[in-house]
């Protein structure tokens, strides 16, 4: 991806670094080159060249592009299971990851890790973006995700001879697990997304308190992946799956929902980042009766948002680390509504707006390894910055409204925003 040549100074706003430190009034951002010079108070930036590149913040706030923790570029308007493997071909599924990854750019976006996708596209989306063949996130890609036989995500019946394989893949034991760890790394993936657990929206086979995967499994993903190099996250919402994951050695869980207190203890033990992804389950339960979800499925959700909110708020009360994101792009919790889950956090779950962000830049940078890239305002980071023309901290829903973005930059580039429109 290329970055910026040249200088650029972002002021007349607050800077919020995303560190977690207090925002600084009447700040400056100086990138050099795509790369962060100078953030602080205006007064102390340094001297500028006379061709430097000036954008107004208009009072607002300049703040690090935003991370999507959990992102399903290949997802789209999902309303059934059918939607999710065999509705449209692989080739129109590929135009459409590479319109929502477009789209979260558009959103504040800079930088995303996949949570599974058809096919390996997520591997060939990154290559895109990297190249700059098409906009998007800095992508971190996962590709095919791997279940047990008859756990969450293998519901075609036998009787159709039509497999699960384009998006998920199949194991019984643990060498059956090695197996398919060793098909995604040849399919160039960074992460490796498996299911320990089950969902509110499989109430009767694999509910949200079933496991999918044994723990024997679940440790061979994670030795033959570290072997190779690869990180592994899992779907856990189940408290004997959370433990499992742990034990096994994940790099990071989504969702963590039903968290004891020997379950905490471990996971603040190994300082596991969870990304609770709880806008997923209010939008279900707000909009489910429109799409005909039944009564009972939406009582899961129900029990799994109010579980995964509390194990929330406990997690960072005890200095654990959340991401933020998850599960875009069913119908009823479409791509392009990423900033709602920032929203809920604040207005539902309870977190400060300041705390919010830096679960949504420094810990989602972590989260994907690149922290030393990007996720804060600091200099020698990469100016992949976000400059919205209203205080997000007073109303931090301001950032639902892609409309308030002056600019969102990758490298210092100017991507999307108020700047790339028509005068």
């Amino acid at each position: 991806m290329k970055t910026a040549t040249g200088t650029t100074v972002i002021a007349n706003g607050q800077l919020i670094d995303g560190a977690g430190r207090p925002p600084v009034p009447d700040a400056a951002l100086v990138l050099r080159d795509g790369r962060i010079a100078y953030a602080g108070p205006v007064v102390g930036a340094p001297a500028l060249p006379p061709d430097v590149r000036r954008i107004d913040a208009r009072g607002g706030t300049i703040m690090p592009g935003l991370v999507e923790a959990h992102f399903h570029p290949t997802y789209f308007n999902v309303a059934a299971l059918e939607d999710l493997d065999i509705k449209y071909p692989v080739e129109y599924v590929t135009l459409l990851a590479a319109n929502n990854a477009r789209l979260a750019l558009e959103c504040g976006y800079t930088a995303a890790r996949s949570g599974g996708s058809l096919f390996n596209i997520d591997v060939w989306l990154k290559k895109a973006i990297e190249n700059d063949v098409t906009p998007g996130p800095r992508l971190a890609a996962s590709g095919r995700e791997v279940c047990g036989v008859g756990g969450l995500m293998d519901w075609n019946p036998d009787f159709r001879k039509i497999g699960m394989e384009g998006l998920v893949l199949l194991v019984n034991g643990p060498d059956e697990a090695r197996a398919a760890v060793r098909k995604l790394v040849k399919d160039g993936v960074e992460w490796v997304k498996t299911y320990p657990t089950g969902d509110a929206a499989a109430p009767d086979t694999n509910d949200h308190h079933t496991l999918c995967m044994t723990f024997e499994e679940m440790h061979a993903c994670v030795q033959t992946a570290h072997n190779h190099g690869l990180k592994v996250t899992g779907h856990c919402r189940a408290t004997e799956g959370i433990k499992n994951a742990l034990r096994a050695g994940y790099d990071t869980l989504e969702h963590g929902t039903f968290m004891d207190d020997e379950t905490l203890d471990l996971l603040l033990k190994r300082n596991t980042p969870v990304v609770p992804a709880l806008q997923f389950e209010h939008a279900s339960i707000e909009h489910g009766p429109a799409f005909r979800m039944p009564r009972k499925v939406i009582e899961g959700h129900r029990e799994t948002l109010e579980g995964g909110a509390e194990s929330a708020r406990r997690i960072l009360r005890a200095g654990g680390r959340l991401g933020m994101g998850g599960d875009y792009g069913f119908a009823w919790n479409p791509h392009g509504d990423y900033a709602k889950e920032l929203t809920f956090f604040v207005k539902y779950v309870g977190l400060s707006p300041l705390e919010v962000l830096t679960c949504a830049t420094r810990t989602g940078a972590e989260i994907m390894g690149r922290q030393d890239e990007f996720g804060t305002l600091e200099v020698g980071k990469l100016g992949d910055v976000l400059v919205v023309d209203r205080d997000v901290l007073a109303d931090i829903a301001v950032l639902e409204d892609r409309a308030r973005f002056i600019a969102v930059l990758q490298g210092g580039v100017v991507k999307a925003g108020q700047l790339t429109r028509p005068a």
